[in-house]
């Protein structure tokens, strides 16, 4: 029997390190994304105005901590040759090989080099630990260096503490500080700090990445599929990396490729090939087809939502290429495919139809995001655009009523009737919606005020007047039972103000220098409400009724006419035929 011991599988290989550590940038030339902080540095390097204080910020995995801690090794820079009398030339960005300080600093055990987690270690009293290290000079390198990562986390004792030691530190010290609630930090500190924003890494240049480090791992993977990681990934190098870590070991063999439907299964996409179909389903009107296309991925195991958010991208792709041209189809992580689909569907549709189908997504993704049943939302989200692709847009639907063209099988707009006479009994408009007469009072035969014929003047005067609201409430809650001038009975709708009738005879004894008598009878019924009368006159106009039949359930929010009514002067007389400036309605 023999003594050896069996070598236990930790001894045989080194444990595995994922790609997000095994691929960490080392030096600057490494980061990708930040060419403008990375020149930023260059240039204060090289003139020596080399800051005491940093912030990084950003979102989740684009370099933060990493670059913090490449910022250190700059900031204590050494040559590897030093000893032989060279190589200690200062801080420098270039950092060709690796120095005295380096591989220590990059494995966070260099005892210049702090690194202190502030989700951790927020209180007063760790600040105040390490503010009392501060004045002691570095024990090896050039500089102590101070890294604080989620700064935003400590409490306001903790940055007050720090706010003086942060203004005027010693010069042998640096802090660089990384977070990614930039908001939440003191503007005292900031104030303090040279801020440098890490932004998302741009999906063309993240997919050249990931590709990059595939073939360092001999890995082959399909360049859609990489798409679909630097999509999901939303601009985090992090985030990515782990992606495809997960996405190398679908193979069952280490020589196998990694197809673009491995990485979909796996992240529990919908096929792109049929979003696209289902996208040209619902713009074509095609609900029977949509419905059927959006079964098939939801049988397949995606979710909903995931559906409806790669229409959003399909719909955004598709009104880039239709705002910029052929050259915007390139532009996010679109594969060849999505880039020659799209350009040939943006072709063929207009803009106010891209546009409208991207509202009706995003109102579809939120009602199925919170809908208890969301393959139901989602459905009828599909349903509510591919009937919206029947209808006219707003603007060809205008242009039809324009240009007098019938707007629906059962709808010809008639010619407008002619104009009826004004009435002056019950001052009730009688006028159809875009023949309303603009009401003119004649001058009156003495120099007290306007002569009022009907009620309707009353209303146009309190306009004319500036009386808003005693416009309004006439319009709104009086029911006129006779009128003439200098008295008027009228009865109160049930929610109008207790004073109304008071402060109208107050009013128009004010305006007509005479009095007038103003009497409430809750026995009569009287006639509508100017508004009532008005807004039914406008529906029964054979145009409006053209366009409500194009857009059905579609409300009239207001009346207005295109001039005041009234003016303080007295009005010049009617032409002689009669004409009279007609309303606008909305």
């Amino acid at each position: 029997m023999s003594n050896d011991a069996p070598t236990s599988p930790t001894e045989a290989a080194p444990a595995y390190q994922v790609l997000a550590r095994k691929y960490r940038p080392q030096s600057f030339d490494d980061l990708i994304g930040h060419e403008a902080m990375v020149k930023t540095l260059r240039n204060a390097f090289a003139s020596g105005r080399i800051a005491h204080a940093y912030v990084l910020t950003g979102v989740r995995g684009v370099g933060k901590t990493t670059t913090a801690r490449i910022l250190a090794r700059a900031l204590n820079y050494v040559g590897p040759d030093s000893e032989d009398g060279g190589g200690d030339n200062g801080p420098t960005i270039d950092m060709p090989a690796e120095g005295r300080h380096c591989r220590a600093i990059a494995e966070s055990r260099h005892p210049d080099v702090f690194e202190m987690d502030a989700a951790s270690r927020t209180g007063v009293n760790d600040v105040r630990e390490l503010i009392e290290g501060v004045r002691y000079a570095p024990v090896e390198a050039r500089y102590k260096v101070y890294i604080i990562d989620e700064v935003h986390m400590l409490t306001t004792a903790a940055f007050n503490a720090l706010l003086k030691t942060l203004e005027e530190p010693p010069p042998h010290v640096k802090f660089i500080f990384a977070t990614t609630e930039i908001r939440k930090l003191p503007v005292t500190v900031l104030s303090r700090c040279q801020r440098f924003d890490l932004r998302r890494i741009e999906p063309e240049a993240l997919v050249e990445h990931l590709q990059s480090i595939a073939e360092k791992e001999n890995a082959e993977v399909e360049r859609d599929g990489l798409a679909m990681i630097a999509r999901a990934a939303e601009g985090s190098v992090r985030d990515a990396l782990s992606i495809l870590d997960q996405a190398l070991i679908q193979r069952s063999n280490a020589d196998d490729a990694v197809s673009a439907q491995m990485i979909r299964d796996m992240l529990g996409l919908a096929d792109r090939t049929q979003v696209w179909n289902l996208m040209q389903a619902v713009l074509s009107g095609e609900a029977k087809e949509a419905l059927a296309l959006f079964r098939g991925q939801y049988d397949c195991g995606v979710d909903p939502a995931v559906i409806l958010r790669d229409l959003l991208q399909v719909a955004h792709l598709l009104t880039r290429v239709k705002a910029a041209g052929p050259e915007a189809a390139s532009h996010g992580a679109a594969g060849e495919a999505d880039a020659v689909r799209a350009m040939q569907m943006a072709n063929a549709l207009p803009m106010n139809v891209l546009t409208r189908a991207w509202s009706l997504l995003m109102k579809g993704l939120q009602e199925t995001q919170i809908a208890p049943d969301p393959v139901a939302a989602a459905e009828i989200a599909l349903i509510r655009l591919a009937f919206a692709a029947d209808l006219p847009t707003p603007d060809e639907a205008l242009r039809m009523l324009k240009d007098g063209g019938a707007v629906a099988a059962s709808a010809s707009p008639a010619p407008p009737p002619s104009r009826p006479p004004r009435s002056g009994g019950g001052g009730q408009a009688s006028a159809a919606a875009s023949e309303a007469p603009r009401y003119e009072v004649a001058p009156a035969s003495s120099a007290a005020g306007p002569r009022l014929d009907a009620f309707v003047d009353v209303v146009r005067l309190a306009g004319a007047k500036r009386d808003v609201k005693l416009k309004v409430e006439l319009e709104s809650y009086v029911h006129i039972i006779s009128f003439a001038p200098g008295r008027i009975e009228l009865r109160l709708h049930d929610h109008a103000p207790g004073d109304l009738a008071g402060r109208l005879m107050q009013r128009l004894k004010e305006w007509t220098g005479r009095q007038w008598v103003v009497t409430v009878n809750a026995n009569e019924a009287g006639a509508d409400t100017l508004r009532d009368a008005r807004t039914a006159e406008v529906l029964a106009h054979p145009l409006v009724q053209a366009a409500m039949d194009v857009f059905p359930g579609a409300e009239i929010l207001s009346i207005r006419d295109p001039q005041p009514a009234f003016a303080d002067a007295p009005a010049p007389a009617d032409d002689d035929d009669g004409g009279e400036d007609d309303d606008d309605v909305e």
